[in-house]
């Protein structure tokens, strides 16, 4: 028989399709023994059979289904119907026999709190908090069932309307119990979260409090104490003026008074009080085994715990000690893809990287450099680093390692040493040493470019007529090999021409008082993978603007049939070739690259399109390449005025022509590692979509693209036949994480504790109403901002600024077009800023919030020089 009542003590958290998650909670702390009041739940077998008894709700469910979440007039009407006509319903009498018996046992002369408590509510990735009504001091036989009647209604109220349609629950699926709990006349209520709810630090207990009934504080009428305890100590307190407090009437009901000025300014909570409120909030948080939003109130120095949620609002953190206090940088903030990662995604960059270095988090990788960060010389030179990828990291983290707590942490058990490092790095910094100072450059380059090349080769042979385990292995052993080949073959190539261009950037600011002369010198620089790209991607669109059928073609054309279908137009056959011959040399590119779930130009080669039209449409034919020689002039006339300037100083010139030399040679090798290591992922990722097509043809797999769900450790036992459990289940359920994950936003730098560390830029100079980033490409320009939040399919026309939210090579199309370039993410050295100094346009980056505080179509000035974006109208 199916109860229409369960008391507190005959629940706990398996109950919660009965009780709803309020309920479940309650049930499952008065289990636990901890302080919580007496009461029943009336379950949604209950609001199940109530409301079979209406004749409508199947027409009014069909009419919620049609509602979109943002038809407010819509929703308004028709919830206002529902509940008006579920008001008018009469309760069937076994279920007002169990209630009526229910409230007796428990005590009829009582006063109550009566909550709606939904089966989606209060869940660990949703929280619905304040989605349904709550009453308060209710008293009698009659105002129960009325209020009982009131919440079942409230299931219904616009705003629960509009949660759920916005966040995909069938209103169909969603039951409601209601809570009856014995009311506590407290002296003061308030909320407790055993994680600070701003920053998401794990370590602290953030409590408000104020006087009487927390109704007063969830409403907002009254500004609540702030009190934070970290470590067992008060380390912030916040006390402020409580003018009004809401208090129960021994008839029932609530009444609002003012308070007495004496009142007003009085501590809500003893100093004894918050220590143990925080001792229990952490306790209720060890029982969950995650941090809670708690609900409590005191009567009479006693302390009363009326409801505990999940926090559903903070961010994810790896599975690390919080102790000692460990730095974990986003390595997508640094990669420029910000996204969320697929499992495979993931686990090969733990193959390619060293597995203590990196966490997983929120379906983003995290580095942790903390033990690097513990010595004094090396802590500088990764904060000069880091202030090269993303200013706001660098702030970030400069603020954390200036901290007592984190200087006086041991650094003993922390994942990577300066030792370590040091080991690694001697040999490559000894031979770029060499190259520096006296190597042969062209002969460099020619190692470089032949590397390269066999690099790809090698990759090719060792993946070539291999199959099942035995491929996975090799593409394992690739990537695990991967970095340390390039560490050892390619950076020390890269090197000098960083070295160089930070020696002239001193000297060059010493002559001539600023960077001008460097920014010409850092134009058309030859060698570089991605500028190279660019150009022979302006090649191919400037071939295709005189072939109208192609073009004609390429805007219909389908991925699976893209190649055969150039066959069968005028034209066609060539530009087929000359197509293929790009994606053979970039097809592995695409943006948010780094990871391999990320799908291939050579994929999905109708990625393309769009740039190819963004050029035709933006460029004159040839014009690339014209600008590209121009550059190349700028930065000959940009060498011999800095060669003018130390003219007399024998030993100065010549050092300073050995670097010039050095950086035009070398400089455009810093894209060179990160082609080789896409280069042999694609290669990597060609395998794993064989064997993954392989799996789906012995019905392991339902479609290919599910391996992007699997580790590569899994993807191995699948082939060897030795993995255990529903593979089917578990790709479902790391979807729906997936999902969840992408709605999140990354935080560029976090603690072990889980706190997110922001520091924002300082505005010196900064004219006010202006948004401020880093100034990483000098110039000034005005024109339509375009904000584009993935480049598959969008388009550029002339004289329109990219406004995105991170870019990486997999956008380099779109700078031919862009006359000024604004993200989200990066630095001095990051992709976008590289590439934007090159094309000589100007770039503003690391400008929070820039795709929703920049609308598209507005017309802005950006300021490359000082780093700020005037929105202009």
């Amino acid at each position: 028989m199916k109860p229409y009542v369960l008391f507190f003590h005959q629940i706990d958290r398996s109950s919660l399709p009965y009780v709803g998650g309020k309920g479940a909670n309650l049930g499952e702390m008065t289990q636990a023994g901890f302080p919580v009041p007496g009461g029943f739940c009336i379950t949604t077998h209950a609001y199940n059979d109530f409301l079979q008894t209406s004749t409508e709700m199947d027409s009014y469910f069909a009419e919620l289904d049609r509602l979109e979440p943002s038809q407010l007039e819509q929703v308004h009407q028709i919830g206002e119907r529902i509940r008006t006509h579920l008001q008018q319903l009469s309760i069937p009498s076994p279920i007002m026999d169990a209630v009526i018996q229910a409230w007796t046992k428990e005590g009829s002369e009582s006063f109550y709190a009566i909550r709606s408590s939904a089966t989606a509510e209060d869940l660990p990735n949703a929280s619905f908090a304040g989605q349904q009504d709550t009453y308060l001091n209710v008293r009698g036989r009659e105002e129960l069932l009325q209020h009982v009647k009131h919440c079942w209604a409230s299931l219904f109220t616009d705003r629960a309307i509009v949660y759920r349609a916005k966040n995909g629950f069938d209103h169909r699926e969603v039951y409601l119990s209601i809570v009856v709990q014995q009311m506590v006349i407290p002296d003061t209520s308030g909320i407790m979260f055993t994680a600070d709810p701003v920053n998401g630090n794990r370590a602290v207990v953030s409590i408000d409090a104020s006087f009487g009934l927390g109704e007063a504080l969830v409403s907002g009428q009254v500004t609540a104490d702030l009190y934070k305890v970290k470590n067992n100590q008060i380390i912030d307190k916040k006390i402020s003026k409580k003018k009004l407090a809401i208090y129960a009437l021994p008839e029932g009901g609530t009444v609002t008074k003012e308070l007495s000025a004496q009142m007003q300014e009085r501590q809500a909570l003893t100093d004894k009080q918050i220590m143990e409120l925080a001792a229990l909030g952490k306790k209720i948080e060890r029982h969950y085994g995650a941090p809670q939003d708690i609900e409590f109130c005191v009567a009479d120095d006693e302390l009363f715990i009326v409801q505990s949620r999940p926090i559903t609002t903070l961010y994810p953190l790896p599975d690390i000690p919080q102790r000692p206090l460990r730095i974990l940088l986003s390595f997508g903030h640094a990669q420029m893809m910000t996204n969320a990662m697929k499992p495979l995604g993931l686990s090969v960059l733990h193959h390619i990287f060293p597995s203590n270095l990196l966490k997983a988090a929120g379906g983003r990788i995290f580095g942790d450099i903390t033990g690097i960060l513990h010595h004094k010389i090396a802590r500088k030179g990764v904060l000069a680093l880091l202030g090269n990828v993303d200013e706001g990291m660098n702030r970030s983290v400069d603020a954390i390692v200036s901290r007592p707590e984190f200087l006086k942490d041991n650094p003993s058990s922390q994942s990577i040493s300066l030792s370590s490092v040091r080991k690694m790095a001697a040999p490559v910094v000894g031979k770029a040493w060499n190259i520096l100072r006296a190597g042969d450059l062209e002969a460099a380059i020619a190692e470089v470019e032949r590397y390269t090349l066999e690099y790809r080769e090698s990759v090719k042979r060792s993946l070539h007529r291999k199959h099942g385990a035995e491929r996975i292995l090799i593409v394992q052993e690739q990537l695990g090999h991967v970095l340390r080949d390039i560490i050892n073959n390619v950076i020390p190539y890269v090197w000098p021409g960083l070295v160089s261009s930070a020696l002239l950037k001193k000297t060059i600011i010493r002559r001539f008082g600023d960077e001008a002369e460097l920014n010409k010198l850092n134009k058309s620089l030859p060698h570089n993978v991605t500028s190279d790209m660019g150009l022979e991607l302006g090649d191919l669109a400037d071939m295709l603007r005189e072939l109208p059928e192609v073009q004609q073609y390429l805007k219909q054309a389908d991925d699976r049939t893209f190649y055969s279908g150039l066959d069968r137009v005028p034209g066609g056959e060539a530009y087929r070739h000359a197509f293929a011959k790009f994606i053979d040399k970039y097809g592995m590119r695409c943006p948010g690259e780094i990871d391999m779930t990320s799908l291939r130009w050579y994929e999905a080669p109708t990625q393309l399109n769009s740039a190819l039209f963004s050029h035709i449409h933006s460029h004159r034919p040839g014009e690339h390449r014209q600008r590209f020689a121009e550059g190349k002039k700028e930065a000959e006339s940009a060498s011999h005025a800095i060669l003018d300037s130390v003219k007399g100083d024998f030993f100065k010139a010549k050092i300073t022509k050995r670097l010039i030399s050095v950086y035009r040679h070398l400089g455009g090798l810093r894209e060179q590692h990160k082609y080789i290591l896409i280069t042999a992922m694609g290669e990597c990722k060609k395998a794993i979509m064989e064997e993954a097509e392989t799996l789906v043809q012995k019905g392991h797999l339902s479609q290919a693209d599910d391996v992007y769900f699997l580790e590569l450790s899994e993807l191995l036992d699948i082939l060897l036949g030795r993995f255990e459990g529903n593979l089917s289940q578990l790709i479902a359920q790391r979807k729906e994480e997936f999902q969840r994950y992408q709605g999140l936003k990354p935080p560029r730098v976090m603690t072990s504790e889980g706190e997110i560390v922001i520091v924002p830029p300082k505005k010196d100079n900064i004219p006010e109403g202006t948004i401020i980033g880093s100034p990483v490409s000098a110039g000034i320009a005005e024109g339509i901002a375009r904000v584009i939040l993935r480049p598959e399919n969008a388009m550029l026309k002339e004289g329109e600024i990219l406004v995105a939210p991170h870019t990486d090579p997999g956008w380099t199309p779109l700078f031919q077009s862009a006359v000024a370039v604004i993200t989200e993410v990066g630095g001095l050295m990051t992709h976008g800023s590289v590439v934007a100094r090159e094309y000589g346009i100007p770039a503003v980056v690391g400008v929070d919030d820039a795709t929703t505080l920049i609308k598209d179509g507005d017309r802005i000035r950006v300021n490359g020089d000082l780093g700020y974006i005037e929105i202009l109208s």
